[in-house]
């Protein structure tokens, strides 16, 4: 019996599960000891340790080879259910106990798979920063300085600690980009309705998509492509959901829109990171041509600046009514907001909406993808607390607007600043168009993002 391997990507773990040199239960004795040791970063709300254990014996005397996601440790946001255990979306107060555990859940477990817990979030996925949480902060996976993102925080930690192979959370504004990015994973975020919502705590139900963090995109691919499909319980499911597969070719030579500007706050060294990306992608046959921003930037606007925001009262207004105090005061502010738009200024907004989607579509016309920042710069914690809006809304900046648009999106590692902070770039497309945009994606990931990133201990 070999040692458990430092590097937790599904292929490394899939390859020593068939030769026998490895046992779920090893495997899950390391991830749960490197949980515990990353307790300062707060990773987790609810870690399922003994389930975790009885599953991996279980499937110790199973053929390794006949799930594909044999014997591989995965996390959970806590807005995604688990039957009989709670879901809290970072609201103790919201807690419940589901019958019934969410559909992305039922088809991991099938293939195998170990769920480890529920990971840390920013309450009611209401926020970029990973700091709006009553568990605490949720720190950055290489500098505890840093934010972690959000608001699928812990998600993007777990994976870049090496607690999991892979994890789920949502993304609604950038939720699944965005701590991808900051902590220097790959962070998928399917066209909507590729993948159910069936059991998961809504943040924007129109918008809203579960998102796959991962260590590579091909892991990235590979889970995806277990998760997608049709699900009769969900209404916003895509009926051609069943006929699609996230593997699939690039084209060769594919046309990359970018803004003639990308702002990054006064990040320098941020701007030279998505410099030498562009120059990366050319390096991958892929002619750069310049597009409008403008659509995008004025559809970004409508997320936090018009009506969907109503969207978030739905889910939480009875409780802020209630007992206003049972939420964070920043989370509180923001969804409260949603009470003040009228059913005109929501009609009115969906207008505007698509009057920028038809625009949008006229750049995807010349373009095969849009390469953008995931964000432009990073912060510290401390900054944060001092601007949370404000560092929120920068970080949203290039993100706010693809799931209004009903783009795919995916965030790759771009590398590091000089002070070692991670940043991402992210790879757009068209609706349904997600396999060509993962396969071009894997191209523009730089070589010394490639090797599998094993933990710090920053």
């Amino acid at each position: 019996m070999t040692d458990v391997p430092a590097a937790f990507d599904v292929g490394t773990l899939q390859r020593a599960y068939r030769e026998r040199d490895l046992t779920p239960r090893a495997v899950v004795e390391t991830a749960l000891s490197r949980a515990d040791s990353d307790e300062p970063r707060n990773v987790w709300i609810d870690r399922y340790d003994r389930r975790a254990r009885e599953r991996a014996d279980e499937l110790a005397s199973v053929d390794p080879s006949a799930y594909p996601l044999y014997g591989v440790p995965f996390a959970l946001k806590d807005n995604v259910d688990v039957a009989g255990r709670p879901t809290t979306a970072a609201c103790p107060d919201y807690e419940y106990v589901p019958e019934a555990s969410a559909t992305v859940v039922e088809r991991l477990l099938e293939a195998g798979a170990i769920l480890l817990g529920k990971t840390n979030m920013d309450q009611f996925a209401t926020g970029l920063v990973g700091t709006r949480s009553p568990y605490g902060a949720c720190r950055n996976a290489h500098d505890r300085s840093l934010i972690s993102g959000g608001s699928s925080s812990g998600s993007g930690v777990a994976v870049a600690r090496g607690h999991v192979s892979f994890a789920l959370g949502t993304d609604t504004a950038g939720s699944g980009r965005v701590p991808a990015a900051l902590n220097g994973v790959v962070g998928y975020k399917p066209t909507r309705g590729l993948i159910s919502t069936e059991g998961v705590v809504p943040a924007c139900r129109t918008l809203d998509c579960v998102a796959v963090f991962a260590t590579t995109v091909d892991d990235a691919r590979q889970v995806g492509d277990l998760l997608v499909g049709h699900d009769t319980a969900d209404p916003y499911s895509r009926p051609v959901a069943d006929e699609c597969s996230l593997t699939g070719p690039a084209p060769d030579t594919p046309r990359v829109g970018v803004f003639e500007h990308t702002e990054h706050f006064g990040d320098d060294a941020a701007a030279a990171l998505f410099d030498t990306a562009v120059e990366r992608t050319e390096d991958a046959g892929a002619a750069v041509v310049t597009v409008p921003e403008e659509p995008f930037r004025e559809t970004a606007k409508l997320l936090y600046g018009g009506p969907w925001v109503a969207e978030r009262f739905s889910v939480v207004g009875d409780l802020l009514e209630d007992d206003p105090d049972a939420v964070l005061d920043i989370t509180r502010d923001i969804i409260s907001e949603g009470a003040d738009y009228s059913a005109v200024d929501t009609f009115e907004a969906m207008y505007r909406l698509q009057e920028h989607r038809g625009r949008v579509r006229e750049v995807f016309a010349d373009i095969d993808f849009l390469l953008t920042p995931t964000t432009g710069t990073t912060y510290t914690v401390e900054a944060v607390r001092d601007a949370p809006r404000e560092t929120n809304g920068n970080l949203g900046h290039y993100t706010d607007y693809v799931n209004l648009l009903d783009l795919s999106a995916v965030s790759v590692p771009a590398g590091t600043r000089p002070d070692g902070a991670h940043l991402g770039v992210t790879l757009v497309g068209t609706a349904d168009g997600d396999a060509p945009l993962l396969s071009f994606a894997e191209r523009i990931v730089p070589d010394t993002e490639r090797a599998v990133p094993t933990r710090t201990d920053a």
